[in-house]
């Protein structure tokens, strides 16, 4: 039988900590509740002490039924000879958490030099203020901190540190490498001591400073810790902490240990977007297990291995962690690419055996001239029905005008005239707008839905540009990706030029011709519309 591991995360407490990453009370709240829907143990919400939105948190959390999850606040040890007069537990107690979480100075130098205090009052502080929450019905998580760098100046103070605290009666002993310096043979010396030497549950705490923290949590895991700490996506302060994200799955399918529900590891991608969502920031295509490029291949020979076998570069099926395997084009890709590529589009390029060839040959031009058919996956769907003759385009370009203007009052004003031929008729329009992207594509959509009504239906949502060769200057070739959405759904395009409104132009006119194609607009409904 597999052994339990206790998850303790502190994303909305250490993950908060990192720069660019905040939460108002209610996301905390939010995730909470995702966290506990997750199966993780422990959720630590913040210091209560510290700050009014922490405060908040906890006085929503305290409304929360949650499953399994226990809320928990984190302070520090007394500062005071009486735990009973120290504000810092006072507002431990005032978050009214079935769990405290608190800190104490392992290292010397902190003891001396932080605290000012003597090694032996550190002790006591540590004794009283976790006997004094004991006695009062906590659940007491002690933080070791700075435990290996204080382990290596003087093992035999950092361990008398643990002691007082298992004393004191402390649940949890738990091992912090606070600045996130440690190497994981040091993580392993420290966690056997630690074992040998007190019979208590230890836990692991790292941060990532050295890129170690995944690799320490499960050395200190492997060493004998039965509880591991860290962020959903490893936020936290300067490197961030260990990464639950990669945590769990390593222990899960490489060790063998058990963290949470079989189901539940299915949902860790979803879980880990769900927080990048809700702290604002891109979630990162690179990171392991989760990210968008964990399980992406690029290579043609690659490609063509996993087709026949995926574990032949996969370490993990995608889908155990609720991600999902991609095969990227471009120039480095070969036919197993385009083959892949187009089942995932539903084309069945085994009827075209001749077309594969001058398909490859035509995106390792393009990729040559700047384009880029990763993210664009619907210009490069309708370049591979084009070559394979499944579609024509439904309209033409014969040709666009861009004006922009400011005046004395400093306002800008953008024009666009456009021409452009369907069916054999031509619809000359104009649009204007602020901004010369905005006014093009007005001008395109009044053109083109008189024709096809059901472009009202679609509306631009991003807009990307890309400097290709920065040093030719204000000459240099740009990329620009469009992103679009309808009822839903959502599709990139690409356009490259020298002139940003060409390449804008393209990137627009590819993405209501791949519209269309989806809608199924057909040249004979064009014939009928125009009659």
């Amino acid at each position: 039988m597999s052994k339990q591991i206790k998850l303790f995360d502190t994303t909305l407490r250490d993950g908060t900590q990192g720069e660019g990453v905040s939460f108002s009370a209610d996301d905390k709240i939010r995730i909470a509740k995702k966290l506990d829907e997750f199966g993780v143990h422990y959720i630590e919400g913040g210091w209560p002490g510290s700050n009014p939105r922490d405060m908040e948190f906890f006085v929503k959390a305290g409304k929360l039924k949650l499953n399994q999850a226990k809320i928990v606040a984190f302070g520090s040890t007394s500062r005071s000879s009486d735990p009973a007069e120290d504000a810092n537990l006072a507002a431990l107690f005032e978050a009214n958490t079935p769990a405290v979480s608190i800190f104490g100075k392992t290292w010397l130098m902190h003891v001396e030099e932080a605290l000012k205090i003597t090694p032996d009052e550190n002790l006591e502080r540590i004794y009283t203020s976790i006997r004094f929450l004991k006695d009062h019905g906590k659940e007491v998580i002690y933080d070791a901190e700075h435990f290996f760098d204080g382990f290596r100046s003087d093992p035999k103070y950092a361990l008398s540190t643990l002691e007082a605290a298992h004393a004191a009666g402390a649940d949890v002993l738990v091992l912090c490498d606070t600045n996130g310096g440690s190497l994981p043979h040091q993580i392993r010396e420290a966690v056997v001591a630690v074992s040998s030497a007190i019979d208590a549950e230890i836990g692991i705490h790292a941060h990532n400073d050295g890129d170690l923290a995944t690799a320490n949590s499960l050395e200190a895991i492997l060493a004998g810790c039965r509880h591991v700490q860290g962020t959903v996506n490893g936020y936290g302060e300067r490197c961030g902490n260990a990464n639950l994200c990669s945590v769990i799955p390593n222990l899960e399918f490489k060790l063998g240990y058990k963290t949470v529900p079989e189901k539940s590891v299915k949902r860790l991608s979803a879980l880990s977007h769900y927080v990048s969502d809700l702290a604002n920031k891109s979630h990162p295509a690179h990171l392991p297990f989760v990210g968008k490029s964990a399980f992406a291949h690029k290579g043609g020979v690659h490609v063509s291995a996993v087709m026949k076998n995926p574990e032949t570069y996969e370490h993990l099926k995608p889908e155990a962690v609720g991600n999902a395997r991609r095969v990227l084009v471009s120039d480095l890709s070969g036919r197993s690419n385009v083959y892949y590529k187009a089942d995932e589009l539903s084309v069945n390029l085994d009827e075209y055996p001749d077309k594969v060839i001058d398909i490859v040959s035509d995106l390792k031009d393009l990729e040559h001239k700047g384009y880029e058919f990763e993210a664009a996956e619907a210009s490069l769907d309708l370049l591979i029905r084009r070559s394979l003759g499944e579609w024509e385009d439904p309209f033409s370009l014969k040709g666009f005008r861009m004006m922009v203007e400011k005046n004395e009052d400093d306002e800008v004003r953008s024009e666009a005239t456009i021409r452009v031929d369907v069916n054999g008729v031509t619809e000359h329009t104009a649009a204007e707008s602020a901004g010369p992207v905005n006014a093009i594509d007005i001008a395109l959509r009044k053109a083109l839905s008189k024709f096809f009504p059901e472009i009202e239906k679609m509306h631009l949502s991003d807009y990307k540009v890309r400097v290709l060769n920065g040093q030719d200057g204000t000459k240099a070739k740009v990329r620009v990706l469009i992103e679009s959405s309808s009822e839903g759904r959502n599709w990139i395009t690409v356009g490259v030029s020298e002139n940003i409104m060409e390449a804008s132009r393209q990137a627009l006119m590819e993405s209501y011709s791949w519209f269309l194609k989806e809608q199924k607009s057909t040249y004979t409904s064009q014939k009928q519309k125009v009659s």
